[in-house]
C-alpha cells in the first residue's frame, strides 16, 4: 500500500471516531434530543454546583421528578441526566440501574461532566435488622461492600483457609462457609503520593449530611402504610439514621443468609447500589448520604417476598423522607 493510500485510510479513521465519539453526550432542552456535544470529557456540561439525586430505578425516582423543576436534559453513553430545581437545590438527577457496577459507572459519570458538591441516592432495600419492618426508612451512618470476598479452600469439614493474596480481613473474620469477606483495595492518593493503595470496609455517610437527617427525622414525615391498591401494613413506619448499610451484586431472598448478614455486619439493610456509590464518592471527596425504604425482608418473612406488594410504597417513604431533607438542607 502506497503512502497516499495510507493517509486517506488514516484521515477517514480519525473522521469516523471523532464522529462516533461525539454521539455519545447530547443535550435535551426539550422534549427531544437538540444537538450532540464533544464526546467523554472532563469539562463540565453544566457550570452550576449541584447535589447529584440518584436512584436505581424509575419507580425510586417518579416521585421526585413530579417534584422537581427539569432545566435540561442531557445523554451520557445512553443515560439521561437532568439538571433541575428540587425542594431550594439545584441538582443533577439520574438512574444508575441495578447493580453495584452500574451504580459505580453512573456515578463516576456523573462527577465528570457535572460540578458536584454531594451524592443523594434514594430507592429500597431489603430489611436485615429484625426490629424494622416494610416501609421504615433507614438512612446507614456507613456503607460496607460485604460481597467483596475470598472463597476459600476447603481443608476439612467446617474449615476453611481464606488465604489469599493482598486479603485484609475483618477481625475477627465472620464467614458464610466458604465465603469470607474481605477489605477493598482503594487505588487513592494519600500525602500527595499517588497510587496509594488502602484497604477499607467501611464508607461513612457525610457527618453534616447525617445531623440534617437526624434532626427531620424527630419531626412529623409523611410516610405511608398502604399502598396504592389498599394493601396496608399493620404499623406505622419509622425512620432510622445511622447504623450499617451493605451492599453486594446479589439479590438477597434467604432467611439463613439474611440472619449472617445481621450477625456478621449489624446491618439495618441491603440493597445491590449504594456502598458502590459511597466508594466513588470517598475517592472524589464528595460528601454522600443514602435513604433506603425496606420493600422486603430478604427471605425473612415467613411468607413469599414482599417486593412486588410494597415496592412503590417503600420507594415513595424514601422520596418523602428525601424532600424534608433537602428543604432542610437548602435552609441550612
Amino acid at each position: 500500500m502506497n503512502n497516499f493510500k495510507i493517509f486517506c485510510y488514516g484521515t477517514l479513521l480519525l473522521a469516523f471516531t471523532a464522529l462516533s465519539l461525539s454521539s455519545l453526550v447530547s443535550c435535551d432542552n426539550s422534549s427531544s434530543i437538540a444537538e450532540s456535544a464533544p464526546g467523554p470529557q472532563l469539562k463540565p456540561l453544566d457550570l452550576t454546583p449541584r447535589l447529584v439525586i440518584m436512584s436505581a430505578l424509575d419507580a425510586e425516582m417518579n416521585m421526585l421528578l413530579e417534584e422537581a423543576q427539569i432545566q435540561h436534559t442531557y445523554i451520557i453513553a445512553g443515560n439521561t441526566y437532568r439538571t433541575a430545581k428540587l425542594a431550594g437545590n439545584d441538582v443533577v438527577m439520574v438512574l444508575s440501574g441495578i447493580s453495584m457496577v452500574n451504580a459505580v459507572l453512573t456515578t463516576q459519570s456523573v462527577i465528570d461532566h457535572f460540578r458536584v458538591t454531594g451524592i443523594i441516592f434514594s430507592g429500597i432495600g431489603a430489611g436485615v435488622n429484625l426490629d424494622l419492618h416494610i416501609g421504615d426508612v433507614t438512612v446507614p451512618g456507613q456503607w460496607e461492600q460485604y460481597q467483596e470476598q475470598v472463597f476459600a479452600r476447603q481443608i476439612a469439614d467446617d474449615r476453611w483457609d481464606p488465604k489469599s493474596f493482598e486479603a485484609v480481613f475483618p477481625d475477627p473474620v465472620v464467614n458464610f462457609g466458604m465465603m469470607h469477606p474481605k477489605a477493598v483495595v482503594i487505588v487513592t492518593q494519600e500525602y500527595g503520593q499517588q497510587d496509594t493503595k488502602e484497604y477499607k470496609f467501611w464508607f461513612k455517610a457525610d457527618p453534616e449530611m447525617l445531623a440534617v437527617a437526624r434532626r427531620i427525622a424527630v419531626g412529623y414525615i409523611d410516610l405511608r402504610n398502604c399502598t396504592r391498591e389498599g394493601e396496608c401494613l399493620t404499623h406505622y413506619p419509622k425512620i432510622v439514621v445511622g447504623g450499617n448499610g451493605v451492599s453486594g451484586q446479589t439479590f438477597v431472598n434467604n432467611k439463613t443468609y439474611r440472619e449472617w448478614v445481621w450477625n456478621s455486619f449489624r446491618a439495618d439493610t441491603l440493597d445491590m447500589e449504594t456502598a458502590g456509590v459511597a466508594h466513588v464518592a470517598y475517592v472524589n471527596h464528595i460528601p454522600f448520604i443514602a435513604f433506603r425504604s425496606l420493600s422486603d425482608l430478604a427471605g425473612g418473612s415467613s411468607e413469599e417476598n414482599e417486593i412486588s406488594i410494597f415496592y412503590q410504597l417503600a420507594a415513595d417513604n424514601s422520596s418523602r423522607l428525601l424532600i424534608k431533607f433537602l428543604e432542610e438542607w437548602a435552609n441550612r
